[in-house]
C-alpha cells in the first residue's frame, strides 16, 4: 500500500502521542495535576490573581500556561508571538469545554460521517478523506471568545485569560464546500451542523456541537483542518480534525470533528442557541447591571494589534533609536494599517507592516522611535481593518467578557 506524506505522519503522530500518553499514565488528554504537571516557573499576568503556573510537559506542548486542568485550558506565553507571524503548534493554546476527552484516536480506524438532509450521506476515513479531496491551506487567527478575560473590569467570571488565548497557524484540510457538494444538500437546508469526539463527565451534559448557515459553510473558506504548521493537528488542538472558521471566533472551531449533520431547521442545541450569547450592538458593549439588552450569537471578530518586543515598565535609552514591534490582525477582515501615538492618542503615525498572509493572518508590524526626553512615554497602538474600522479607545465590558479589542498601550521608562 502507498504512503503519502500526511500518511506517515498521521501513523508518526499517534505513536508519539500514545508513547507520551502511555508514559504519564494519566486519563482525560493526560493532563497531571498542577503538582504533577513538570513546573519550572510561575508567570504573573497582568491582572489581580493573575499568577499561574508554567508548565513543559503537557502532550505535545512546550512550555504554556497552565490556567486549568479539566477541560483543559492552556495559554500561550506572550513572548511567544515575537518570534514569527506563525505560532508553533507546541505553543498553541488550548481550550475544550467538556471534561471527557479521548486519550487515544487512531487515524486508520477514526471516520467522519455527513448525513441530514443530503442526498448521498457518506462517512470516510482519514486516509479517504486526505487522498479523496482536494486539499486546501489558509493562514488564519484562531482566538478564543473570551481572550483578554481577565483585564474585565468589573470582573466577570470564567477562563481568566490575559492575551495569549489566540494563534495563527496555516490550516491544511479539505474545504466544507467540497465534502457537502459531494453529499448534494437538498433544498430547504437551513444550517449545518457539527460534533465532535468529547463529551461531558455526566449523561447530562450537552454535547458540545455548533452549528454554521449553509451558505456560509459553502463559501470556500470554511474547512476541516487535518494539519497545522505543516504537521498534524496536535490532540489537544484537535487531532485528527477540527473546524477552522476564519475570521470568526473559535467557539465555532470545533474540535476531533466525527460527525456532520445538514439541518433543514434552526439548530436548538444548547450550544448554539443559548450559549455564546453577546449584546446586539458592535462592540458587545452594555453597562455594568444593565438588563433588558437583545442577545445574539458571538461570530465575527474585530480588529486587534499588541506590542510584543516591549511592554509595560521596560526602560529604554533616551536620543537612542528603538525598535518598537508586534502583532496585528483584521479579524473578519484584512488589515489596512497599524498606527502608533505618542501623545496619548492625539496624534497617530503609520508603522511599517510585514509580509501579508492573507486576510486572516497575524501581520507583524514595526517602527523605530527616538524618545528625547526623560521619563514615562506611553505608547498606544491600533488597527484599522480593511473597511475602515478602528480599534475603540475604551473597552467594552459585557457579563460574558467576549469580544475584547480595544486599544493597547504600555509605558516605557526613556532612561
Amino acid at each position: 500500500m502507498s504512503m503519502n506524506k500526511y500518511d506517515f505522519l498521521f501513523l508518526q503522530q499517534r505513536r508519539k502521542v500514545l508513547g507520551k500518553l502511555g508514559a504519564l499514565g494519566i486519563a482525560a488528554l493526560g493532563l497531571p495535576t498542577i503538582s504533577e504537571a513538570g513546573q519550572t516557573d510561575t508567570i504573573q499576568l497582568p491582572f489581580e490573581n493573575g499568577e499561574r503556573p508554567l508548565v513543559s510537559d503537557l502532550p505535545q506542548k512546550g512550555s504554556v500556561i497552565l490556567q486549568r486542568n479539566r477541560p483543559p485550558l492552556i495559554e500561550t506565553p506572550f513572548e511567544v508571538f515575537d518570534h514569527g507571524v506563525l505560532t508553533p503548534n507546541d505553543r498553541f493554546y488550548v481550550r475544550w469545554h467538556l471534561a471527557s476527552i479521548p486519550t487515544t484516536i487512531d487515524p486508520r480506524t477514526y471516520r467522519l460521517s455527513l448525513h441530514g438532509n443530503v442526498e448521498k450521506p457518506f462517512s470516510v476515513s482519514l486516509n479517504e478523506l486526505v487522498k479523496g479531496f482536494p486539499r486546501f491551506d489558509i493562514v488564519a487567527v484562531n482566538q478564543c471568545s473570551g481572550n483578554s478575560r481577565g483585564f474585565f473590569s468589573p470582573r466577570v467570571p470564567g477562563g481568566q485569560w490575559a492575551n495569549g488565548a489566540m494563534g495563527n497557524a496555516r490550516w491544511t484540510g479539505v474545504r466544507l464546500k467540497d465534502l457537502l457538494n459531494h453529499a448534494g444538500v437538498r433544498e430547504k437546508s437551513i444550517c449545518v451542523r457539527f460534533n465532535g469526539l468529547d463529551s461531558g463527565v455526566i449523561p447530562q451534559t450537552p454535547k458540545f456541537m455548533k452549528s454554521l448557515a449553509v451558505d456560509h459553510v459553502l463559501d470556500g473558506e470554511v474547512m476541516l483542518a487535518y494539519a497545522m504548521n505543516g504537521e498534524p493537528l496536535p490532540v489537544m488542538n484537535g487531532f485528527p480534525l477540527r473546524l477552522v472558521v476564519p475570521g470568526w471566533y473559535a467557539t465555532y472551531w470545533v474540535k476531533m470533528v466525527d460527525d456532520i449533520e445538514v439541518l433543514d431547521r434552526p439548530d436548538d442545541n444548547f450550544w448554539t442557541a443559548t450559549a455564546y450569547k453577546v449584546p446586539d450592538n458592535h462592540f458587545a458593549n452594555v453597562h455594568p447591571g444593565q438588563t433588558g439588552v437583545k442577545q445574539v450569537p458571538i461570530s465575527k471578530m474585530l480588529p486587534r494589534s499588541f506590542f510584543t518586543n516591549v511592554k509595560d515598565g521596560d526602560t529604554v535609552r533616551v536620543s537612542t533609536p528603538t525598535l518598537v514591534r508586534g502583532i496585528a490582525f483584521g479579524g473578519v477582515n484584512a488589515l489596512r494599517a497599524v498606527q502608533l501615538s505618542f501623545d496619548g492618542g492625539r496624534t497617530w503615525r503609520d508603522a511599517q507592516l510585514g509580509t501579508d498572509y492573507g486576510r486572516y493572518s497575524f501581520r507583524q508590524w514595526q517602527t523605530t522611535v527616538t524618545f528625547t526626553q526623560l521619563g514615562r512615554q506611553q505608547v498606544m497602538v491600533r488597527a484599522t481593518d480593511s473597511t475602515g474600522q478602528v480599534q475603540p479607545s475604551t473597552p467594552n465590558w459585557n457579563a460574558a467578557g467576549f469580544m475584547r479589542n480595544v486599544i493597547e498601550s504600555v509605558n516605557l521608562n526613556v532612561a
